[in-house]
């Protein structure tokens, strides 16, 4: 009896006991979902460059000096509400982790405008007469007087940390066109000489130099299909089958012509007064949205500084540049991850082909391997992320359409897709179901040729907390978008449309941040 009674008052005990624990986690639960619901946004980048506040836009070409790179770039301290550009300072030691060193060339400090792009490089000779190493500046400036654009010499002797106004005439004067800016500027090993590259317009102009003070005009080269082009680059690489090759660059606009907005290219010969294209049309580096301004520069390290090169490019887009939520952060302006360039000869034909570079490795704080999978609709994987490398061989015999989903929330109805077109013939990435800057949206799905005959495919794809970069196959296809996903938004869903496509050696790097 004294036992049946203890087992009803136990029973009592633990009903009571069950009530009192669910009325504690009901709350903690809406709690809970409430926080999650009002998560603030990050916009910061994990591992790509940004500005620490305020505005950045276009690269200058890095230099390496005194054992590390120094990088130079566009920036505005009064960004939103006052206008004016100057040339803002960080260094590195492996392109991956910088170091902020602040303003260099201050706006506003002459009787000029403010400062605009340009290059800077190591006088090794001292031939402008600075005292050897010294930096020297030669960038775009309004001209006091009628404000046409300009160019003039600023110069640096504590190793970039400033640099002094070296005249108050321009060394290279207005010629009588609109535009005529962006000098970049080379040393050429094979005549002895500064080599200039110049945004005209339309047009690039070639000019020469002994002291970097003194230029003359030598020669233009008129791209087609490329609308006005801003940035021009100029390098010597060698391709894959032992061939040197020049190439020029610029940022250009081929919009008009159903051609991306970035960085176009034209391999050739230069003799150290004209550049002569191989092909009249132009190849694209990125076939992305934002990709603009973009630079390459020498892998100092190496002992063949032909082998190979680094690129990096400003992730916005001029026709929304100013619609990013980052400013909830306090910044407007990121870079895309630095690339390694090589020249690959295929039938005849030289093209640049690109791969994330390898120092973003040590960056993996963990690995997931998924099984392979084959796919007649959809997969979505256990595991989730927002800042991560994914890999994967995609494959398939009868085909319609397959990608990868990105930054997907738990509906499913949010997401950034990957992938190849196999009906249309393309590969593409499409940032219409997800935040993304374009308003019009008119900028929703980015695509290049791809030859689906093959019927398989590397995706290599970078995703950051506001960016997505994909390299396609060998690299010859990038593509790189801002997107703004919900914090939340984390998922990632393999897709088959039309037919099964086998997903192999599917691995995801997630990535520590750069930043303490």
């Amino acid at each position: 009896m004294n036992y049946i009674k203890a087992g009803k008052w136990l029973t009592v005990f633990l009903t009571f006991l069950g009530i009192l624990l669910f009325i504690d986690l009901f709350p903690k639960e809406e709690h809970d979902q409430k926080t999650k619901s009002k998560q603030k946004p990050d916009y910061r980048a994990a591992y790509h460059f940004t500005t620490p506040d305020k505005w950045k836009n276009d690269p200058q070409k890095p230099i390496y000096f005194d054992g590390k790179y120094h990088y130079f770039y566009l920036y505005n301290r009064d960004y939103p509400k006052g206008n004016g550009t100057e040339w803002r300072h960080a260094v590195s030691e492996d392109l991956v982790h910088w170091t902020d060193e602040g303003v260099a060339i201050p706006k506003y400090t002459n009787p000029d405008g403010d400062i605009w792009t340009g290059s800077v490089v190591v006088d090794k000779e001292n031939t402008a007469g600075f005292g050897k190493n010294a930096l020297v500046a030669i960038v775009t400036q309004p001209s006091a007087k009628d404000k046409k654009q300009e160019q003039y010499l600023w110069y640096s002797t504590d190793k970039g940390k400033s640099f002094k106004f070296y005249s108050g005439n321009p060394v290279m004067p207005n010629p009588g066109t609109d535009d005529f800016r962006d000098p970049k500027v080379i040393w050429d090993d094979q005549d002895n000489k500064w080599v200039m590259v110049m945004a005209e317009g339309s047009k690039i102009g070639f000019y020469e130099s002994d002291n970097l003070k003194d230029w003359h005009y030598t020669s233009g080269f008129f791209p087609e299909q490329a609308g006005m082009v801003e940035c021009p680059d100029l390098y010597m690489m060698r391709a894959s089958d032992g061939t040197n090759k020049w190439v020029l660059g610029a940022s250009a606009n081929g919009k008009p012509w159903g051609k991306p907005n970035t960085y176009a290219y034209w391999t050739g010969s230069f003799d150290g007064k004209e550049f002569k294209a191989d092909q009249t049309e132009a190849q694209w580096l990125d076939y992305g949205f934002d990709w603009y301004g973009g630079v390459t520069f020498e892998d100092s390290k190496s002992t063949d500084p032909l082998e190979k090169r680094y690129a990096l490019a400003w992730m916005n887009n001029w026709d929304y540049a100013n619609n990013t939520p980052t400013m909830k952060n306090g910044f407007n302006g990121t870079d895309s991850v630095i690339r390694e360039l090589r020249l690959k000869e295929q039938d005849g034909t030289y093209s640049l082909v690109s791969q994330p570079i390898e120092a973003l490795e040590q960056l993996t704080v963990s690995t997931d391997e998924i099984e392979d999978q084959d796919v007649n609709g959809s997969k979505t994987l256990s595991i989730t992320g927002d800042t991560y490398q994914l890999d994967t061989d995609l494959s398939w015999s009868e085909l319609k359409n397959a990608g990868v989903r990105l930054r997907e929330s738990e509906d499913q109805k949010r997401h950034i897709d990957v992938g190849i077109f196999a009906e249309g013939g393309y590969a593409y990435v499409n940032r219409a179901a997800t935040n993304q800057p374009d308003k019009s949206n008119t900028y929703v799905e980015s695509k290049a040729p791809y030859d689906v005959n093959k019927r398989k495919v590397h995706l290599k794809i970078l995703v950051d907390k506001t960016t997505i970069e994909v390299f396609v196959g060998d690299g010859k296809t990038v593509f790189s978008n801002e997107v703004f996903p919900k914090p939340e938004d984390k998922g990632i869903t393999l897709y088959s449309d039309g037919g099964t496509a086998s997903f192999k050696n599917i691995t995801v790097k997630h990535f520590d941040s750069i930043h303490e």
